[in-house]
């Protein structure tokens, strides 16, 4: 057996049109131009290119995109009046605070502080909640991008067993609420689960999202279940790279290792992955690529929401 790959781009790509169709529509119809507030503190460099991406993203779609840069020794008062200035803008439909934060601020204040109607990142407790309840919510954007994945896959959710690996408020418990929201039997498994893969393989679905590279192996996958995996890793050992690649994939990544240090990896083992299971979501080029197309789907959302629409 080998593995269909789920790529993320032509999903993503296809969630980005729909998105700028949604937006002429709120143009045409109420008059409306849903404005995106990105938040960055500090100099971190993944930071910068995320956010840049993001901002870059709002304007090709239409989405009045801001970007607020704050220094790095920012108090967590002027952090807090800067979130209170953009809860107060009617022209701000969502804000997002890019993480990490530096050591003096409280990320968790920050984020309970975004007016939950705003809250495009989908962490506040209001949408959490409302999440677990199945109502109407913002919804952390990676989660939502596999569960898009997944239905534009044709791959079926409903009646099926679907195990996550990790319990991130990010990505783990938000995931577990969606799939349950679409009728899929859920198990959670994190650091201190018993003999995990023997309850990894029963999955029909499994989502790997526990931060360690390669770590799910063939021992962890059920012949032809569907893997998703939500990891990613750095890896800078030749060694251990080649035992995630096939030869044919090795040259490539030894190049990335040599001319930039690392080359990415998942949380699944891909070599093994690919010929236990039916479905595999590569890394790069899986649910990293739906994360920001789904951050533009919920700023419409917010606008949507926040006029009843």
């Amino acid at each position: 057996m080998t593995a269909r790959i789920l790529g993320g781009k032509i999903i993503a790509d296809s969630i980005k049109s729909e998105v700028a169709e949604d937006i002429k529509s709120l143009a045409a119809l109420h008059g409306i131009k849903p404005g995106l507030t990105v938040v960055r503190v500090g100099e971190d460099p993944a930071s910068s290119v995320y956010v840049g991406n993001k901002v870059k993203t709002s304007a090709e779609l239409g989405i009045n995109s801001e970007h607020v840069h704050l220094d790095a020794d920012v108090s967590q008062s002027e952090l807090l009046a800067t979130v209170d200035g953009l809860n107060a803008r009617d022209d701000v439909d969502g804000i997002l605070v890019q993480l990490p934060l530096p050591p003096q601020i409280d990320a968790s204040a920050v984020l309970e502080r975004i007016d939950p109607q705003k809250d495009v990142d989908g962490f506040h407790p209001v949408n959490v909640g409302r999440l677990s309840l199945g109502e109407r919510s913002l919804v952390p954007c990676t989660p939502a991008g596999v569960i898009e994945i997944l239905k534009r896959s044709d791959i079926a959710i409903a009646g099926k067993h679907a195990v996550i690996v990790g319990r991130s408020n990010i990505v783990g418990k938000p995931m577990a609420m969606l799939l349950l929201n679409e009728n899929a039997t859920v198990t959670i498994c994190h650091s201190r689960t018993a003999d995990l893969p023997s309850i990894t393989k029963q999955a029909d679905i499994l989502v790997a999202a526990i931060g360690r590279a390669g770590f799910i192996r063939a021992e962890h996958i059920g012949e032809g279940a569907t893997v998703v995996d939500v990891g990613i890793n750095n890896v800078s050992d030749t060694d251990f790279a080649a035992e995630l690649f096939a030869p044919e994939e090795m040259e490539k990544r030894l190049k990335a290792i040599e001319n930039r240090g690392f080359t990415l990896v998942g949380d699944v083992n891909p070599k093994e992955a690919m010929e236990r299971a039916a479905n595999f979501t590569p890394v790069p080029g899986g649910v990293g690529l739906l994360t920001v197309a789904m951050l533009m789907k919920n700023t419409v959302e917010a606008a949507n929401m926040r006029r009843n629409l």
